[in-house]
């Protein structure tokens, strides 16, 4: 049997992509290939372009983390790591107002590797990733990209644990409690790759694959409630809504529960929900709630995300404000 396992052998990047701008970037910013990527750091990355002008340079790609909606700038360099790309990253940062920074290289030198590593020591509003490309293949097979993360931020940063407890209502922190253990859980149960920080507020989102859509759990202290639902921004809601209401009878056939379809019709946001009764004051009951939560989180992606993947959204771009006499 030993006789017939192959042999691992690394492959040289440019015999697959000769050039990175030209050949590189662009197979990386496809929805399959930025999914890859995702999955390594722990984001739910969605491509916004590529080759982004930022003064004399350019950034090979501008994401958006579905998890939080901000940017995410990506930065690709085949062979070693050095100081130009390590000052552009930064720059590049800055000028797209992006909360991470991915830079995906062959090799990382040891001193950015910790630079990487102070960085994320030192701040608390942008992450950084260290990635590292590789290319194997199997004897004579075609050959499999990996992704190595060699650098990532701390799971906790400074701001959410003085935002936690420093000057919060006793509400404030009784949702802040909650929701830290819903991320946990929801994390263990591998629903999501990622998961939002938990702050001191009424919702937790969880990312649906598209921006302007996600999921929205909430947690009512004040009227004993919490709830799952879909959250579509109003620059989408009416196309959104429109085409998830004609699916209507089998989303909820495939949920397994009936749900409250655009509750407040005036509002230009829109909702799609399900909720029950918890009294949150009750910590001994919070295992049953977040088995609930987690579970009916994990039903929501499984039947909504292909569904919203597919919707036809070009028509709903925000239209200028028009004024009236």
């Amino acid at each position: 049997m030993a006789d017939k396992l192959g042999e691992i052998t690394k492959v040289n990047v440019r015999t697959v992509w000769p050039n990175e701008q030209q050949d590189f970037t662009p197979w990386l910013a496809s929805d399959e290939n930025i999914a890859r990527l995702a999955s390594v750091v722990g984001l739910e990355l969605e491509v916004e372009n590529t080759e982004v002008a930022v003064g004399p340079y350019s950034a090979d790609i501008l994401a958006k983390d579905l998890g939080t909606g901000h940017f995410v700038v990506i930065e690709n360099q085949f062979g070693k790591t050095n100081h130009d790309h390590l000052g552009k990253l930064i720059t590049y940062a800055s000028a797209l107002d992006a909360s991470a920074i991915i830079w995906i290289t062959e090799e990382f030198t040891e001193e950015h590797q910790r630079a990487l590593d102070w960085l994320n020591d030192h701040s608390s509003d942008v992450a950084f990733y260290g990635v590292i490309l590789e290319l194997w293949r199997i004897d004579k097979s075609q050959p499999a990209v990996k992704f190595n993360l060699v650098s990532r931020p701390t799971e906790i940063r400074r701001g959410d644990i003085v935002e936690a407890s420093e000057n919060l209502s006793e509400t404030k922190k009784l949702q802040f409690a909650f929701w830290t253990e819903f991320r946990r859980k929801l994390l263990a149960s591998k629903a999501v790759p990622s998961a939002q920080s938990p702050r001191p507020q009424f919702w937790f989102d969880v990312a649906l694959g598209r921006s302007s859509i996600h999921l929205s759990n909430t947690a009512n202290t004040y009227e004993n409630r919490i709830g799952v639902r879909v959250y579509l921004g109003n620059q989408v809601a009416d196309a959104a809504m429109a085409q998830l209401q004609a699916q209507r009878n089998e989303i909820e056939q495939e949920l397994g529960t009936k749900l409250t379809w655009n509750p407040n019709p005036d509002n230009r946001d829109k909702t799609i929900g399900v909720d029950r009764d918890a009294n949150l004051r009750d910590r001994t009951a919070w295992p049953e709630y977040l088995d609930w939560m987690v579970d009916m989180t994990t039903r929501f992606r499984k039947v909504f995300m292909p569904r919203i993947k597919k919707l036809d959204l070009k028509e709903s771009l925000p239209e200028e404000p028009q004024q009236t006499v």
